[in-house]
């Protein structure tokens, strides 16, 4: 199959429904909307379309540009129950996964995360809105974790607090990282 004739993922989706539902909720052009996210109009019509997976550093600043949770976009309802338990892959980012443990719930402002860095990968990801934190909790292997310009270790059974509300990273420093993140939104 080529890529052209190749079928959106259920994520893929996913993302692009929740995409189109805000916009139009809110009123928003793609033009509107990429001064919003920093994410080029093109990209974001493309997305939509379903002519492209979003990386995951892509969907953080679109979450964070349309002030939503990240969990939002990998929620499908039209997924079956049992097929949510299953590790979404992003296209673009084959060595990291992440699966949606608690989806963003209003009255407890957290979500929570499963993710697994694979083949050493380094994640990059943009602010977040004001003052969201990510409490992480190591799982398995070794996790760098860049917050304030710097990379710390942390081993398995090991906690942090990251500030959110500032660029940071993760890398995984033993060729498979696996680890829970615990996402807050001030309210």
């Amino acid at each position: 199959m080529t890529k052209a004739n190749a079928q959106p993922s259920a994520i893929s989706k996913s993302i692009a429904q929740h995409m189109k539902s805000i916009r139009k909720v809110r009123g928003l052009s793609l033009d509107k909307t990429a001064q919003l996210t920093g994410v080029s109009k093109a990209m974001l019509g493309q997305i939509e379309r379903g002519e492209s997976s979003p990386t995951i550093a892509t969907l953080w600043k679109i979450a964070t540009g349309l002030e939503c949770s990240f969990s939002s976009f990998l929620s499908n309802e039209s997924i079956e129950p049992s097929s949510q338990d299953v590790d979404n892959k992003f296209a673009n980012d084959p060595n990291v996964t992440i699966k949606t443990l608690f989806p963003f719930n209003p009255a407890t402002q957290f979500e929570m995360f499963e993710l697994c860095l694979t083949d050493f990968h380094e994640q990059h990801s943009s602010a977040h809105q004001i003052g969201v934190t990510e409490h992480i909790h190591v799982l398995e292997g070794q996790l760098g974790v860049l917050q304030d310009g710097e990379w710390q270790t942390f081993k398995a059974q090991e906690q942090c607090l990251l500030h959110a509300d500032q660029p940071h990273g993760y890398r995984d420093e033993e060729g498979e990282t696996r680890f829970i993140v615990v996402i807050h939104y001030p309210t």
